[in-house]
């Protein structure tokens, strides 16, 4: 039991599911604009994601990221270096404009983790813009990438679901928000230190009804997306009725990052569903 537990943690710590969750989100831009995506860039995404979130979470300092002390902590250093080679030799295989995208995100992540601003800040410390940042990588990555992948332009729909993908990760943010809420330094003014827990899941439940009632804004809204997006945002509220301070190990680092992959195969299957009958 042990092993499992340590095996458990070590796919937690080394951002394993996190990446899982975006994979997953890629296959609900895939499914629900009706593009085929390249392997190539699920692999850039899954691997660059589990290397971009390991350096943010233990890297924040460079220096102390590649002089880490922890063995534990060596090896998810280790694990993602070898995901970082795999992502980077996929670049050889996608187009100019993805790349380009690419290095957007990657800049906007940069200014993220990294101390660019006077007394040695970083955009993550400043009021408020943590959540959106978050939120704009996340919905560039599973939206403006594998759309960019197949066409020149962001369609309406393509628009649309860029928009619903923000308001998304918005919203699984504020379990995380919650929870950190006793270990936040006061200077970060998160919207739980702010506005409190009680208003912040008020706003969290805003946003799932932007979430859901954009769906209405497509050009052509599918019986299967109406009903998994109306799943989804049912899911979302209980879990934002749910959340609390002292929260259980597991609830945001596994069961709230698992929503991504809840939708795809949601989805998924219900696509197959509709198909056949």
């Amino acid at each position: 039991m042990t092993i499992i537990k340590r095996i458990f943690d070590f796919y937690l710590d080394a951002s394993i599911h996190v990446a899982l969750a975006i994979f997953s989100l890629v296959q609900v831009t895939a499914l629900s604009l009706g593009i085929n995506v390249p392997k190539e860039l699920y692999f850039l995404i899954f691997f660059g994601s589990i290397a971009c979130y390991n350096f943010v979470k233990y890297g924040v300092e460079a220096e102390k990221y590649i002089l880490l002390a922890n063995r534990y902590h060596k090896n998810i250093q280790f694990f993602s270096f070898g995901c970082l080679l795999i992502a980077f030799y996929q670049l050889f295989f996608l187009s100019e404009k993805v790349i380009l995208a690419l290095l957007v995100l990657m800049a906007v992540t940069g200014l993220y983790a990294l101390p660019v601003l006077p007394k040695h800040k970083n955009f993550r410390s400043l009021s408020g813009l943590k959540i959106l940042i978050v939120a704009l990588v996340w919905a560039g990555t599973t939206v403006v990438l594998p759309v960019f992948s197949q066409l020149d332009v962001l369609s309406w729909n393509a628009k649309v679901e860029t928009f619903q993908r923000f308001m998304f990760v918005l919203v699984l943010l504020v379990p995380f928000e919650i929870r950190d809420l006793k270990y936040d330094s006061a200077l970060l003014k998160t919207l739980p230190q702010r506005i409190g827990v009680k208003a912040t899941k008020i706003i969290g439940v805003s946003w799932i009804a932007l979430f859901y009632f954009s769906t209405f804004l497509k050009n052509d809204i599918s019986q299967v997306i109406l009903i998994t997006n109306t799943s989804l945002a049912l899911v979302l509220s209980y879990v934002i009725y749910v959340t609390k301070v002292n929260q259980k190990k597991y609830f945001a680092s596994f069961w709230v990052e698992a929503l991504p992959l809840f939708w795809y195969m949601l989805l998924f299957v219900l696509s197959k569903y509709f198909t056949l009958f």
